[in-house]
């Protein structure tokens, strides 16, 4: 995914009201931007890191600019929630997962289940379908990325509409895409939330496939990286 408008760099100053974000540029002026990430960013917060901020263009924008990724370590780490789904979309309909290749239509949020509505919709010419709900995270131990960075009932919601599917006779996919590229697992982050882990592990047994993909995050493009492992035991 090519992101055409240059990024401005900063220093992180602090997040605040889920939203907001006060960030120092070179010329030493801070201003406040979107953050567009409702998660807690645990790990992915630190004042005085290095962020990447987007220029809507909209000088009429009460906040023109937006936080799209911080580098932590010597990884640059992605928090903007409204691109990964898109990434992921592309990198199926581009053939670049192997464990969903085989589906001649992508269709993104359909309605489906409770009120819900599916990340992605693969559809066979010959009547199957496969549901694909994305989570993403940007929350790493070591090399071992972990979802979710907060308690989550919405996500333990979307299991329980999976494993429906499964019992329908189609297939469902649990899709982790790890907004960063220096992880080599995956695993539910028990500590945080020890219910969400205990529905993952069921949704898995019941027939839900898991699948972890980590991406580059670089200045200028977000791209699908490898599969990482994923350990449910």
């Amino acid at each position: 995914m090519r992101i055409e408008e240059p990024p401005i760099e900063g220093k992180l100053v602090k997040r605040y009201k889920r939203f907001l974000t006060d960030v120092e540029l070179p010329s030493g002026e801070v201003i406040t931007v979107h953050c567009p990430n409702t998660g807690s960013l645990l790990g992915c917060q630190e004042p005085g890191s290095a962020v990447l901020l987007r220029d809507s263009g909209n000088p009429a924008r009460k906040y023109r600019y937006t936080w799209q990724a911080i580098r932590v370590g010597r990884t640059w780490v992605n928090v903007h929630t409204g691109l990964p789904n898109a990434l992921v979309g592309e990198a199926v309909r581009d053939g670049l997962v192997p464990e969903l290749l085989g589906y001649d239509g992508v269709r993104r949020e359909v309605p489906y289940g409770e009120n819900s509505r599916i990340d992605l919709l693969l559809e066979g010419a010959d009547g199957r379908r496969c549901y694909v709900e994305i989570k993403s995270t940007t929350l790493a131990r070591g090399d071992v990325a972990l979802f979710p960075d907060a308690v989550t009932a919405r996500g333990r919601k979307h299991l329980g509409e999976l494993q429906g599917v499964v019992r329908a006779g189609q297939r469902a996919v649990q899709f982790f895409l790890v907004s960063r590229g220096d992880v080599r697992r995956f695993r539910p982050a028990d500590e945080i939330d020890p219910a969400y882990g205990a529905a993952l592990r069921e949704a898995a047994a019941a027939g839900v496939e898991v699948l972890a993909y980590a991406a580059r995050v670089g200045r200028r493009e977000l791209s699908l990286g490898k599969r990482l492992a994923v350990e449910l035991e």
